[in-house]
């Protein structure tokens, strides 16, 4: 079985490198882009399953890379986020969970105190 592809557009490349280490680590094949244009042209040229988008691009806001992302392929889901934190591995359960379609959602929650 083939590992569900997604793309990362991050400018960081610290950050990028931490990103793709979780989600292969949860059994993604990770696509890399580090500019908006560069996350766009990807999001056409391969077949992805989702997208993980750094909302401060050098080129663009990530709102508006998301919107040309979604104008050319609307069915793919693309979670903006803002900054690498304490956050993170919540932010990739939850893209996980909505990628998978865990039939228990809330599943992506557990390890994290109320």
């Amino acid at each position: 079985m083939d590992a569900v592809k997604v793309l990362c557009v991050e400018n960081h490349s610290e950050y990028l490198e931490a990103l793709r280490y979780m989600l292969e680590a949860a059994g993604y094949e990770v696509l890399s882009a580090t500019s908006g244009s560069q996350g766009v042209s990807m999001l056409k040229r391969y077949a992805v399953e989702g997208v993980l988008l750094e909302y401060d691009l050098p080129d663009a806001s990530g709102a508006t890379v998301r919107a040309e992302m979604k104008r050319i392929k609307p069915e793919i889901p693309v979670l903006l986020y803002a900054g690498i934190g304490s956050q993170t591995p919540f932010l990739i359960r939850f893209f996980d969970s909505y990628l998978r379609k865990t039939a228990e959602p809330q599943l992506a929650f557990r390890d994290f105190d109320a």
